[in-house]
This record gives structure tokens, sequence and C-alpha cells, in this order.
């Protein structure tokens, strides 16, 4: 694993966690508690983290840093797949029912649910998500064009949000990195939030698919607002109190 990887995880198990050690993250990582101890100062001289006694803590800052496909993957898998069920459930139960997918890990836990004939059309800016689809025989499925973020394996860019700024679909499932009640849903990258944004005022219904370790995480570029999603799917480690929080505020949240 390359330092920069390893920092992108680094940062993670950080934001999931709460806080992360030296000790642990050099087994983890299988290198010296010295080569952590220099991750760790590169990142918090990034504002990435804080450095704390013995490890670090998720930075207090607006956040910046975006893991790749490959660490996400392997990230909080199950409750990935509960939310993805539990989304499954706000599918109208229609042959033609049209359907905008968002890239990312838990919107392509959702696209593996989906099975031949279960939607109409399935609209995605997601590789690896039409990739999948049509190798199991799904069909209608629609890749928007663009240019191609390796991030994310999604495409971004003026053709792709003036390709979904002429769609109406029934639902569009979104992902997000962040979600909190100050700053909605965001995200770290600006070309990223642009496609996000359409895709969210493209559906007549609007599900929102975060993990309970991104509540409360804000990154640099808001794509929605809360009041524009209709429903937030999220997992039972959300804490009764930011629960209690969020439907204060009039949203439907649904604890997978």
């Amino acid at each position: 694993m390359y330092a920069e990887e390893r920092q992108h995880a680094i940062v993670l198990l950080a934001q999931e966690r709460g806080r992360v050690g030296v000790a642990d993250l050099a087994r983890r990582f299988k290198v010296t508690p010295e080569t952590v101890r220099r991750d760790l100062e590169t990142l918090a001289s990034a504002g990435s983290i804080d450095r704390v006694h013995g490890g670090a803590v998720p930075a207090g800052r607006i956040r910046l840093t975006e893991a790749g496909v490959a660490l996400r993957e392997t990230s909080r898998m199950s409750e990935k797949a509960r939310i993805a069920r539990a989304a499954l459930s706000f599918l109208p139960t229609r042959d033609d029912t049209t359907v905008l997918l968002d890239g990312g890990t838990t919107t392509a836990r959702l696209a593996e649910l989906l099975v031949p004939g279960q939607v109409g059309t399935i609209v995605t800016n997601s590789v690896l998500i039409a990739g999948s689809l049509a190798a199991r025989g799904v069909e209608g499925v629609h890749m928007l064009g663009g240019r191609v973020r390796g991030v994310t394996h999604t495409t971004v860019g003026s053709a792709t949000v003036d390709a979904i700024r002429r769609l109406r679909v029934d639902v569009s499932f979104v992902g997000a990195n962040g979600f909190s009640l100050r700053q909605g849903l965001s995200t770290p990258d600006p070309s990223e939030a642009e496609v996000k944004s359409a895709i969210v005022r493209a559906g007549g219904t609007v599900v929102a698919l975060a993990d309970a370790s991104k509540y409360n995480s804000d990154y640099l570029v808001r794509f929605a607002d809360l009041a524009e999603v209709d429903v937030i799917v999220t997992d039972k480690s959300l804490p009764t109190a930011d629960h209690s929080a969020l439907v204060d505020q009039g949203i439907e949240v649904v604890l997978a």
C-alpha cells in the first residue's frame, strides 16, 4: 500500500471510530509506529485530522479528504448492505419505473439487489454500477457521459450535469460523504457536487443513502439541503439524540 492510500485509510478510520491510535494503526497496516506518526503529522498539516496524545481524531473543520472506491468498498460493509435493502422498499413496484442511481459504494450495494425486469429504466453516472447491472442482464441501463473521475469511477462535468437536467425520474437514489443539520448533504469535490445536485432535482422521490458514521461530517461543498431529500436511510448506530434532531426537522429517517 502506498503512503497516500494508507493516509486515506487512516482518515476514514478516524471518521468512523472517532479516534485512532498509533500502535493499532501500525499493526493494521504492518508498518512501524514511526511511519504512522509521520502519516499523522502529514494529515494533521493538511487539516484532515487533529493530533492527540497517542493518535488522532477527526478534524474539527470542513473536510477535504476523499477515500477511493477500493478503500470504501471494505468499510462498514454490513451497514451498507442493510441500508441498501431498506432503500429498496422505496422503489415503486412497477416494471416501467425510472430510476437515477448516483455513484458510491452504498448505492452500488442497492444496484446489486436489482433484478432483470424490476425497473424499466436505470440511469447512472457510475461506471462500476452500469457495468455490474449490464453483466447481470439488467435491461434499460443508461450510462451518463462525461469525464470519468478516477477517485469515484463516476462521470462528472457539464455534459453529465446537462444530461441529468433534462431528466425527470420516479426515484433518485443519492449518496453523500457527509450529512448534518447545519450543512445538509455534502461532498469534497465541486464537480461531484454538481452532479449530485442535479440528481436530487431530477427525482420525484429523493432517497439519500448514508451510513451513520457520515453524520455531522461536513465536507467542502453542500449539494442539497436536508429539506430537498424525502428520505434518509442510515443505520442503527446513529445516536438516538441525532435521530430525534433529524426527525424534529420533519425529515423521514430510516434506521436499517
